[in-house]
């Protein structure tokens, strides 16, 4: 072989190996262009919009924070977009809130398309914003009616007081309940009867939830299972149901007008509830409360009278707080409390905003 041909030889087998690699850089490249930009970090709870195509951070921070001047703050709550100038269709952005606003910002009705115009005045295209919330599996409900558990959890490997994450116990089934290798169950218990504190009126049980189970083998009466996860300190006698993978995407909603209610009290029973605490309220699937709904909280002050009749006199509502509805029953449903200006108790008032 002479050294063109030699040369040539070499020159065509570049061109083969390369010219794989090259298309596949282009693929790679168009499919970040149609909307393959980074994936937002699953473990983290708050609000998030899903970008659509011709999308700006200019645009958003506009739509969301009621000026355009505010998006290097969508910029910096954002660390995986590299580029403020590119984001991409399907990305998920962190939402931030404005502190004191019940919504994320006025809307220029005239500036958006009319598939995506806000369910109502005051609030945000809702179809557009998902509360992430990973905790989601852990949250309890109060239900008039327990549910039916599925066996009892009566022992534990190596004679615990408290039962954690991998830890092996044994359940007793309830009859006619088969527990296969393989199912999962939520550990739960159940607590004394809420009642109203002024009327004494029953409202339901609450549903603690602690864990989940694996059944690893079956025996005639009992089964052995080990703890998947353990949300709370686990403890024999609690019971088991069957377990059902609740989303931690929550899509906003708007809320039922005309609602009035109250907060039952918090999940843990503290006396006192702030931001961030999971807490029960008194309407629930019935009376037209869902899942992504918000709704404020509420004081009116009242002062009796001295002098004429002596009737009382109720000043005007003051809002001084919000929360998320996470979870419904029948009657009641479980809520995330995402502002308030003070700490408060069970029996404040809750009401639909705007109202």
């Amino acid at each position: 072989m002479n050294r063109i041909t030699y040369l040539l030889v070499v020159i065509c087998l570049s061109i083969f190996i390369a010219a794989p690699l090259t298309s596949n850089c282009s693929a790679w490249a168009a499919e970040n262009e149609t909307g393959a930009g980074p994936a937002v970090v699953e473990h983290e709870t708050g609000f998030y919009y899903t970008v659509q195509k011709g999308d700006t951070l200019w645009d958003l921070s506009q739509r969301f924070s009621n000026s355009p001047w505010q998006w290097p703050e969508l910029w910096r709550e954002n660390r995986q977009i590299a580029n403020p100038h590119r984001i991409y269709p399907g990305e998920r952005i962190r939402l931030y809130r404005r502190k004191g606003a019940h919504r994320f910002g006025e809307i220029n009705k005239g500036s958006l398309p009319k598939e995506s115009l806000p369910l109502e005045e005051e609030s945000l295209p809702l179809e557009s914003v998902k509360f992430y919330y990973v905790a989601i599996d852990q949250v309890g409900f109060i239900r008039k009616e327990p549910v039916k558990p599925y066996g009892t959890i009566y022992k534990v490997r190596k004679e615990k007081e408290m039962i954690y994450e991998g830890d092996v116990v044994y359940i007793k089934p309830e009859d006619n309940i088969s527990l296969a290798p393989g199912n999962r169950y939520t550990i739960y218990r159940t607590l004394k009867p809420i009642k109203y504190k002024k009327t004494n009126a029953y409202i339901g049980i609450q549903h603690y939830l602690t864990g989940v189970v694996e059944i690893i083998q079956q025996e005639n009466q009992f089964a052995i299972a080990k703890v998947m996860r353990s949300y709370r300190p686990i403890k024999i006698n609690d019971l088991i149901m069957p377990y059902n993978r609740r989303l931690p995407h929550i899509t906003l909603q708007k809320s039922q007008k005309g609602l009035e209610g109250q907060i039952i009290e918090g999940e843990e029973h503290q006396a006192m509830i702030g931001d961030r605490v999971i807490a029960f309220i008194d309407k629930g699937q019935q009376d037209g409360v869902k899942p992504g709904q918000f709704y404020n909280l509420y004081y009116e002050d009242e002062h009796r009278v001295k002098t004429g009749s002596g009737n009382k006199v109720v000043f005007t509502p003051v809002d001084f707080g919000e929360f998320l509805v996470i979870h419904i029953e029948k009657s009641t449903a479980t809520v995330l409390i995402t502002r308030t200006e003070k700490e408060f108790e069970g029996g404040t008032k809750i009401r639909t905003p705007g109202q």
